[in-house]
């Protein structure tokens, strides 16, 4: 895990995409401009581990992923496993003088998952859940806790074949028919990536929900 030092309004949390590793997100965070903020960024690895849809190759993974529709036959042994590990990330910055209504949990990918997922499941209010090119995993096993008033920022790839567009479209359904309405919710021509315009209302919505922090 990396991490930037400097006191700070808010802490992000970042969980990077299969098979890459935490130096992903730090590049993508350098491209926000939210430069006139005071923000603390910390970079997860994820675990390695054998991911089945890869015949078996061992790399930096949240969760397996076992067949090509994500949803079916879910890890939820992997799953709840990462979801331990990102709340002792957050704990620990916690103890260190950060509320929670402070931190942000973010993710590309695998990664966004994850952060839907442990966001979901915080009883608290925190102070946003960031998902690019991501789905909710587990969505149909239990009820989320997180405070409603809790902001989202979910973007998505028209193009997408990986998390295919109608997933991300499903996380929002659901979050919206349990009371979330704090949704940023944006789509772009592209594939299963990052784009330009996509950094620009991240940062854009960063720099809104941090003002109110």
């Amino acid at each position: 895990m990396k991490q930037s030092q400097q006191k700070a309004q808010a802490c992000i949390i970042w969980m990077h995409g299969l098979g890459a590793d935490a130096s992903d997100m730090v590049g993508l965070s350098e491209q926000l401009k939210v430069h006139d903020k005071s923000i603390r960024h910390v970079f997860m690895d994820a675990p390695v581990r054998p991911v089945t849809l890869n015949a078996g190759m061992i790399m930096p993974a949240w969760y397996d992923i076992l067949g090509t529709a994500l949803v079916d036959r879910e890890d939820k042994e992997g799953i709840e496993q990462s979801n331990l590990l990102i709340r002792e990330v957050m704990d620990s910055i916690v103890a260190e003088g950060f509320e929670y209504s402070q931190i942000f949990l973010a993710g590309f990918s695998q990664g966004g998952a994850m952060a839907l997922y442990t966001g979901l499941h915080t009883p608290t209010r925190l102070g946003g859940l960031i998902a690019l090119s991501a789905y909710l995993p587990l969505a149909t096993l239990s009820k989320p806790v997180l405070d409603k008033n809790t902001p989202f920022f979910i973007a998505s790839g028209q193009l997408d074949p990986l998390v295919l567009p109608l997933m991300t479209m499903k996380t929002r359904e659901y979050l919206e028919a349990y009371g979330y309405n704090h949704i940023s919710y944006h789509q772009y021509p592209m594939g299963h990536s990052v784009c330009f315009e996509e950094l620009e209302d991240l940062s854009l919505w960063l720099n809104s929900q941090i003002k109110e922090l």
